[in-house]
C-alpha cells in the first residue's frame, strides 16, 4: 500500500511504502503422537480398575500411576459431601504405601467408560509439586498424550520447602 509522504522540490508528491499487513498465521494443531506401550499399559491398568472395582458416586475415578522401577499402582477416588480426594492423590498414597516415591507418569480415568480425564487444578499443584517431572497423560482416542504436568500448570507456584534436602 502506498501513501503521500511528502511534496518534492518539483511539486509531486514522493510515494512511501508501508509494509503489507498480513493476518496473524496460526500454527496448525499438533498431531499428537501415539502413546508409548507404557503409556498403554498404564493406561489399561486404570481402566481395569474403573471397570471392576468403581461403585455408585462414592468411587467414580480410577488413577494408575507408574514408578520408575516400572511398578504400577492403582487407586480409585473416595468422593465424600465433603470433598473427598481425587483419584490421583489417593494413588499417591498408594505409591507412598508401598514405598514407590519416584513416579514417572499417571493417568485418571472417569467410571463407565467415560475415558481419561485431566486432573483438576488442586492434583496439578500436588503432582508438580510432589513429582516435578511426571508425565500426566491427558486427551481421548487419537489425541491421547503425555505431557509434562508443568504444562498443565504454567507459571505455578512451586512449593519446595516440603522437600528434605
Amino acid at each position: 500500500m502506498s501513501t503521500p509522504h511528502r511534496p518534492e522540490p518539483d511539486g509531486s508528491e514522493s510515494q512511501r511504502t508501508e509494509p503489507q499487513r498480513s493476518e496473524p498465521q496460526k500454527a496448525a494443531p499438533q498431531k499428537a503422537a501415539p502413546p508409548s506401550p507404557a503409556h498403554r499399559e498404564l493406561l489399561d491398568a486404570a481402566e481395569a480398575v474403573a471397570r471392576r472395582f468403581a461403585r455408585a458416586d462414592n468411587h467414580t475415578v480410577a488413577a494408575a500411576a507408574r514408578n520408575a522401577d516400572g511398578r504400577i499402582v492403582t487407586a480409585l477416588n473416595a468422593y465424600h459431601f465433603t470433598g473427598g480426594p481425587c483419584a490421583e492423590l489417593v494413588v499417591l498414597g498408594a505409591a507412598a504405601g508401598q514405598g514407590a516415591y519416584d513416579l514417572t507418569a499417571i493417568v485418571a480415568v472417569a467410571d463407565r467408560g467415560r475415558g481419561v480425564i485431566p486432573p483438576c487444578g488442586r492434583c496439578r499443584q500436588v503432582l508438580l509439586d510432589y513429582f516435578p517431572e511426571i508425565e500426566v497423560l491427558v486427551g481421548r482416542g487419537p489425541q491421547l498424550r503425555a505431557v509434562p504436568v508443568r504444562e498443565l500448570l504454567p507459571e505455578a507456584y512451586v512449593w519446595a520447602g516440603h522437600q528434605d534436602g
